[in-house]
Parts: C-alpha cells; sequence; structure tokens
C-alpha cells in the first residue's frame, strides 16, 4: 500500500529563486518535447518515444547549459510527463470523446513541481530538515514522521508561492482498526452534504458560496488590470501589478480549498472510525457538471463547491488502511423506490417527503435514498447484516 506524506517547506529567499528558475528550465523542456513530437508528426508522420527523448537530455545539457542545475532524474520525468500526457490524449480518443484535449504548452509559471523518482537520491529527510542537491538544507514543518518505507518525492510551489514536498511511502502492512458492528448508507446531495441510513446527517458546509463576495470583488480588480488585445489575448502578462492581484485571486480560491479539504478530511475519519461496511452512490461527477440542459445547469457550480470526488476518495484510502469497506453501488432508482416495500414511484428534484402509495410508508427523501443504497451495497457484498 503507498501512502502520501505532504510536508509544508520554507526555502530562503535564495533556494526559492534556485527552485523557482529549475522549475522553469523544466518548463521549456517539457515544451521542447511537445514541440519535437508535434512537429515530427505533422511533417514526417513519424511518432517519437519517450526513451528516445529521454537519451536526448546529454546533448541537450550540452545545448542548453541551464538544464545542468536541474537533477538529472528530474529532467528524465520531464520527458515522462509528456509521454503521459499523449497516452492520455490516445485513450480519450479511443474512447470517443468529442473532444480529447491535445497535450497543450506550459505557460509562464504552468509547471509547478519537480519530481524525484528514488528516494535518497537528489533528495532526503536528514535531522528533520529536507536535503536537495545542489540546494542544501531546507527547513521544514516535520509535524509527524513517516511510515514505511520512502519512494518518490515532489517538490511543488503553489499558485500563492507556498512551497511543499511530499513523500510517497511504501507501507507493507496496515494497522486495522476494530471491527465495528455497524454498517451505513451516504446519500450524498446540495441541500445536505450527506445523509445517512441511521438518519444522521453532515450539513452542507458552503465554502464556495461564503466565499463568493470576497472572490468577485477580487476578480474585478484582476480584471481592471489585465491588458487584452482584440483576440482577447493577454498582453501584459509579466507586469508586476497584474501578477500581485493574481497570487490575490488565488490565494481566495486556496483558502476555499482548504477549509474544504480539511471539512473532507475530518468527516471521513468520522465515519471510518464508526462504520464497518459503507455504501456510496457511484456517480458520474464531471458528466453531471457538463450537462447544459436542464436543472444542471443552474446547480452546476454547486455541485463543484460540495466536491463528492474529493470526499469519496478519502474515504476510500481511509478505508484501505483501516479495513473498512467501502463499495460504490449504481444510484439507479435508488431515489424512487421505496426502502420498505420496493415499489416505485417517480419523484422531481422538489419532492424532498417520500410517500409510498403502496404501503404508506412516510420519511424524509434522502432517508430513503441512503437505505436503499445501504441494502444494494449489502446484496452485492452477499451480506444480510441490515442495520435496523
Amino acid at each position: 500500500m503507498r501512502k502520501t506524506y505532504k510536508y509544508r517547506i520554507y526555502p530562503t529567499s535564495k533556494q526559492a529563486g534556485l527552485l523557482s528558475s529549475q522549475l522553469e528550465e523544466c518548463r521549456m523542456l517539457y515544451n521542447h518535447f511537445l514541440s519535437e513530437r508535434k512537429t515530427l508528426w505533422e511533417n514526417v508522420g513519424k511518432s517519437v518515444s519517450y526513451y528516445d527523448q529521454q537519451n536526448q537530455l546529454p546533448t541537450l545539457k550540452i545545448q542548453f547549459p541551464n538544464l545542468k542545475s536541474v537533477y538529472c532524474q528530474t529532467l528524465q520525468n520531464v520527458a515522462q510527463r509528456v509521454d503521459l500526457a499523449y497516452k492520455a490524449f490516445f485513450r480519450r480518443v479511443n474512447a470517443g470523446e468529442k473532444e480529447p484535449g491535445y497535450p497543450r504548452f506550459k505557460g509562464f509559471g504552468r509547471y509547478d513541481s519537480l519530481t524525484y523518482p528514488l528516494y535518497g537520491r537528489g533528495i532526503r529527510i536528514k535531522a528533520g530538515r529536507l536535503n536537495v542537491t545542489d540546494l542544501g538544507h531546507l527547513k521544514m514543518v516535520f509535524h509527524r514522521p513517516l511510515e514505511g518505507t520512502p519512494k518518490t518525492a515532489i517538490i511543488k510551489r503553489s499558485s500563492t508561492g507556498k512551497w511543499y514536498v511530499s513523500f510517497s511511502c511504501e507501507i507493507e502492512k496496515a494497522k486495522p482498526l476494530t471491527k465495528s458492528e455497524l454498517n451505513i448508507g451516504i446519500d450524498v446531495g446540495l441541500e445536505t452534504f450527506a445523509y445517512f441510513s441511521d438518519e444522521n446527517k453532515i450539513e452542507n458546509p458552503r465554502f464556495f458560496k461564503k466565499e463568493q463576495d470576497n472572490l468577485a470583488k477580487v476578480q474585478r480588480k484582476f480584471d481592471s488590470v489585465t491588458v487584452k488585445d482584440k483576440n482577447g489575448k493577454v498582453l501584459n502578462w509579466k507586469d508586476p501589478k497584474r501578477i500581485s492581484v493574481k497570487k490575490v485571486v488565488s490565494r481566495v480560491h486556496e483558502r476555499i480549498k482548504f477549509k474544504r479539504d480539511n471539512f473532507s478530511h475530518q468527516e471521513s475519519r468520522k465515519i471510518i472510525n464508526k462504520y464497518q461496511i459503507i455504501a456510496i452512490e457511484d456517480l458520474e461527477i464531471n458528466q453531471m457538471k457538463s450537462k447544459d440542459n436542464g436543472t444542471f445547469k443552474t446547480i452546476r457550480k454547486s455541485i463543484a463547491d460540495v466536491s463528492w470526488n474529493g470526499f469519496f476518495q478519502l474515504l476510500f484510502c481511509k478505508a484501505e488502511e483501516a479495513g473498512r469497506t467501502v463499495i460504490a453501488v449504481n444510484p439507479a432508482y435508488t431515489s424512487q423506490d421505496c426502502s420498505s416495500c420496493g415499489n416505485r414511484k417517480k419523484k422531481t428534484l422538489a419532492t424532498r417527503i417520500h410517500k409510498c402509495s403502496q404501503c404508506g410508508l412516510t420519511m424524509n427523501r434522502d432517508l430513503n435514498t441512503s437505505i436503499n443504497i445501504l441494502r444494494i451495497g449489502l446484496d452485492s457484498l452477499g451480506s444480510s447484516n441490515v442495520n435496523p
């Protein structure tokens, strides 16, 4: 099992400058590799492999001496990123997507991380500080020790100029929690973030909505200092004033993200600690956000704000380590079927109370849905241990 540990680092102004210059060199190399693939295919119909581009690095270091300032395996990872971008593109093409998204060139400031594929080569933790080749020791908030065997490390710069390092560690044996006798079905929504089959619920925090006025204010200021031509191309993208205001906009988005991530971590941890089997909906969230018709067009922003994907991913990750079971079930008809007798009755989104015409059951619509989700989840696992 792999587990990632993330730490805040505080490089000196000189070290931050060196890291930024390394990111810029990697960005230029990424664009060079991408341009090479694009040009050769368009002109000759020839493709270039990852190994072909990786083998060019010694020659490129002579041609572009500044590349020598970047650790060699980090440069190899740049070629790997280009290769992965093309593989993802062809996968989307083969899947028949209308807009598969051809790999794009990285603009100024758009390359924000340095990858060290092998821990101990180029990067390591020494006496609670981060030791990086050509940079020396960097101050790090080592708030918890690493578990397992560190494999890879990534140094990343956030949009607001903060620096972080993440270590991916291989853990041989997880430490499961004591087995629980409680199982739960969870129905996620917009009015209530999550409704449980045991009648508990989590209210929707609406982080984006609370910050919307602040974001609109700084966004207007950012638009006022941005100069564009008639085609919409930004002309003053290196203007210090524009960069400064852009950082303020990024800070508001970052604050929303921090709150949302903290909320998801805390709530997912409470669920994992309490329940043994957790049944959730297998939602196509990206498709829901991309719908252009009907009600979904007006609630697209709210769907993005609740961040169900992030919440579900944390549940799966924490469950794997804790020895819990999280299962995603098909949500079809879970809100239409009666959880008592199974009678199906179509409802609109505005109908918040479930009233069964067959057995007379009356309850909250989300509670009825969560009970159906739990039943389907237990059935798929072959378990009959259903909570009352």
